[in-house]
């Protein structure tokens, strides 16, 4: 429900990425941000669910932050407003949460600003405080996104619907890790076959994501330029790169830059069953983690908006 002094928003976490999509990929899946706002005399925040003593924070807060930045930069008054946020998003641990907050402000200040942005101009600003576009275009459209920042500062964006069945598991430790410290990890080059390898990867993955053949994902998720790098801050993923075919995974990502970890897991397996091989994997080498069992969202926050429909300029 949607009026001129109120928005509602249902935002989908996300996993960039995909291991070799470095930058270049992303999915949605079925744990949400739900907002809802309304005009109000001053800034208040009442939070619930995952992390909630975070959310309910006005003070520093990443939506109320960008909500703000958005209208100053578009010489609007700030309208101060109310929250209820209800958060499923584990904060902090490469699931999207920081693109769901910003394009949760600035569909805020697009609501209340009455500004007359297009889709991708939503995604490109969000893209730009992200400093990339992947989590962003997921986040906003749901589904396969392939994203890249175009050069007239919106984002280009591809939407895909994976074919098939396509269960997951997440696999979030208790440990969080700033994208930040996450890149600093990287090298400044690579080699041309590291990136060749990458390049051939990421093709058979999309293959596979298209055309639902989920056998692909043993080799296609391979990756040699950032996973390799952080590894050491991400010791959850060398230990699940280590689960074999009999546990009925097929490959395993890091969501994000980490530390949580993306499980593929064989249509043709019970999920309870692979959840709890997994469990027993992890405890045998040493390590806990939080096992979320996941599906790909089809929508993202574009379909809480609907007076963005008629101004796509991004494709579907």
């Amino acid at each position: 429900m949607n009026n001129r002094d109120s928005l509602e928003l249902v935002l989908p976490a996300t996993s960039a990425n995909l291991g070799p999509a470095f930058d270049a990929a992303a999915l949605a899946f079925n744990l949400f941000l739900r907002v809802k706002a309304r005009a109000s005399k001053e800034f208040s925040i009442q939070a619930k669910g995952r992390n909630a003593d975070i959310c309910g924070r006005v003070e520093n807060h990443l939506i109320l932050t960008t909500y703000r930045e958005v209208l100053q930069s578009e010489g609007k008054k700030v309208q101060p407003v109310s929250l209820r946020l209800d958060n499923e998003i584990p904060i902090g641990k490469g699931c999207g949460s920081s693109a769901a907050a910003r394009l949760a402000g600035i569909a805020l200040a697009v609501q209340f600003g009455k500004l007359r942005w297009t889709e991708s101009r939503i995604i490109g600003e969000a893209s730009h405080r992200e400093h990339h576009a992947d989590n962003a275009a997921a986040c906003w459209l749901g589904g396969l996104t392939v994203a890249r920042m175009a050069g007239d500062g919106d984002a280009q964006t591809v939407r895909i619907l994976p074919k098939g069945k396509w269960p997951l598991l997440l696999a979030v430790p208790e440990e969080s890790l700033s994208t930040e410290e996450a890149r600093r990890v990287l090298p400044a080059t690579y080699s041309r076959a590291d990136v060749v390898s990458n390049i051939q990867n990421s093709m058979f993955l999309l293959a596979a994501l298209i055309q639902g053949q989920p056998q692909l994902l043993a080799t296609a998720l391979d990756d040699r330029m950032h996973q390799p790098y952080r590894a050491s801050l991400c010791p959850l993923l060398p230990a699940l790169q280590k689960l074999d075919r009999s546990t009925g995974t097929l490959g395993v990502a890091l969501s994000g830059a980490g530390p949580s970890v993306l499980i593929f897991v064989d249509p043709k397996a019970s999920i309870t069953a692979v959840k709890a091989k997994v469990k027993d994997h992890l405890r045998a080498v040493g390590f806990f983690a939080e096992m979320i069992s996941i599906a790909i969202s089809t929508r993202g926050g574009s379909s809480y908006f609907p007076s963005l429909r008629k101004t796509k300029k991004t494709g579907t």
